[in-house]
């Protein structure tokens, strides 16, 4: 089988780990992949060392976040021009599915082929503003594509545009990252950490903010903020910079050996305002760090407050703060939430399911006629 992944990004986050992650699975079972991406990010020398053949595509940049009305006449413009390498490629690629991993590439796709190639959108994220959610419902009618959802609360918006058979929940998946256990002792040295992509939304802000209180409650702490801006938020990371002036805080940049920053912490703190399913939880989760998150989306599927992690219901950096602080003064509490998570994580997070559950529903789509691929039973549902 030719597989044609999109992705609106060249740079490396979650949803594109995601891909990365299914590449082996997908050679296992002797399918070919090809890929479309903007840009000239690491994740063009990534997909190549895995076999993938590379084509550019136009996307963006758009603004993070909310959208403008600038960003949304440039959207307009770079559809047509994405429906045409699309077309193309799948013509002369001879591909049989099309996987578009977040909805910018997604009217591409289907103005290029409609119907005539099974489409599966993957959402990562959720899609609440009226002009996205409008894009992406007449996406999905006119290409009847196949719905991945990573939680339940990325799922939510999208019952609008897909009948129950095509909207399928399955949770992310992360290879082991290595548990050890933990000391959790405060007076000596811990080290409390925020990773991911430095943005507005992922809430490096709010930690710094808690990071000053906490500093002041446990001198021993130090903090670390692992990833790396996009263009469009370049000016925030300055921002989060000037924040951290006085405070023991390490800026590690973007890492690719994420189990060695686990490895050197103690607390994983999760102050989004919206995710998904944050992959670095279930990260953590393997590697037996801690999470203290904010309850977003589908971070309160995954983490049993008190005992797959800890939840903070007051999305505040003072709660934060605070949780943090009472946590410190209990260490036992610590490591036997650490080993549930890991527990939690073997039954669920591995990347081997993952990897079973994607796999068969391509198949599934690719080898059965169309009138009984629209009809298929769902997955069942994490």
């Amino acid at each position: 089988m030719n597989i044609l992944f999109l992705d609106q990004y060249s740079e490396i986050g979650g949803a594109q780990l995601c891909v990365l992650d299914l590449l082996p699975a997908v050679r296992a079972l002797g399918w070919r992949a090809h890929a479309a991406v903007p840009g000239h990010g690491p994740l063009i020398k990534r997909l190549r060392s895995q076999g993938v053949t590379v084509y550019p595509i136009v996307c963006g940049p758009y603004r993070s976040g909310e959208k403008s009305a600038r960003d949304f006449a440039k959207f307009l413009l770079d559809v047509p021009r994405q429906a045409h390498v699309i077309a193309k490629l799948v013509r002369n690629a001879r591909i049989e599915l099309v996987y578009v991993n977040g909805p910018r590439l997604l009217p591409g796709a289907a103005l290029a082929i409609g119907r005539r190639v099974p489409v599966l959108f993957h959402a990562h994220n959720y899609i609440g503003q009226n002009s996205a959610t409008r894009a992406l419902g007449w996406s999905i009618r006119r290409s009847r594509a196949t719905v991945i959802a990573c939680s339940n609360f990325v799922a939510g918006p999208l019952h609008s545009f897909v009948t129950g058979p095509r909207l399928h929940v399955v949770s992310n998946g992360t290879s082991d990252q290595g548990f050890r256990e933990r000391k959790f002792d405060a007076a000596q040295s811990c080290r409390i950490g925020i990773i991911g992509r430095i943005a507005p939304g992922k809430g490096q802000a709010d930690f710094l903010r808690a990071a000053n209180l906490i500093a002041h409650s446990t001198p021993a702490a130090q903090f670390v903020i692992c990833g790396a801006p996009l263009p469009e938020t370049l000016n925030y990371f300055d921002e989060v910079r000037r924040m951290a002036e006085g405070l023991p805080v390490d800026f590690l940049g973007w890492r690719d050996d994420i189990a060695a920053v686990l490895a050197d912490l103690d607390l994983l703190l999760i102050p989004s305002k919206q995710e998904g399913l944050p992959r670095v939880m279930l990260e953590a989760f393997s590697a037996g760090v801690p999470v203290v998150a904010y309850p977003a989306g589908g971070v309160a599927e995954a983490i049993d407050d008190g005992v797959t992690g800890f939840l903070v219901p007051e999305a505040t950096p003072d709660a934060l703060a605070a949780r943090v602080d009472e946590l410190l003064e209990e260490p036992a509490r610590l490591r036997s939430v650490a080993l549930h998570a890991r527990r939690l994580w073997e039954r669920c997070y591995r990347v081997e399911i993952y990897r079973e559950r994607i796999t068969r529903l391509l198949a599934d789509l690719v080898s059965r006629p169309k009138a009984v691929r629209e009809t298929e039973l769902p997955l069942s549902r994490r």
